[in-house]
């Protein structure tokens, strides 16, 4: 059969030193699927100061344009766990979405351009030593005073949860 190079859009690439695994292709593709091939890229995907909320008074946006591209940038999180955050942020917002909800999603893409390349290094390495890190805001979201959570754990120097 041969050694595996793609698999459900990621890209696997072996070596004797480990695997990387990256959505290179998905991303170019996304970019491009949502016509911002010619966005200036941005270093970032979340602005610090970015407090998205339910923005009432905003103006609506699309829909079904907002709902695709969070889905695009959801299954990027398979292979590119550094933009998590600022996507699950904005997937809240998708039953009524607004213009903020859209740019924060935009600058999500923005980023990606910046960063078309990353993915996960799995190391190959005789170390099992289990490390586990989190972090939590107590009563942080602004319109429920729901908290918001995260963990990361690593298997020798290899990301797996």
């Amino acid at each position: 059969m041969g050694e595996l190079t793609f698999f459900l859009r990621l890209q696997i690439q072996q070596s004797e030193e480990g695997t990387f695994i990256c959505q290179t292709k998905y991303t170019k593709e996304l970019i491009q699927n949502f016509g911002m091939s010619n966005a200036k890229s941005i270093g970032t995907p979340m602005s610090p100061s970015t407090n998205l909320d339910k923005d009432e008074q905003g103006i609506p946006a699309d829909e079904t344009k907002y709902r695709g591209m969070i889905g695009s940038v959801l299954y990027l999180t398979a292979s590119r766990s550094d933009i998590m955050f600022s996507v699950c942020k904005c997937v809240r917002f998708q039953s009524a979405p607004k213009e903020s909800h859209l740019t924060a999603v935009k600058r999500i893409i923005r980023y990606l351009i910046w960063t078309v390349s990353h993915g996960l290094w799995y190391p190959h390495s005789n170390s099992f030593k289990l490390e586990g890190f989190s972090d939590a805001d107590l009563a942080g979201d602004k319109d429920d005073r729901k908290s918001t959570s995260g963990t990361c754990h690593l298997l020798g120097k290899a990301l797996i949860s």
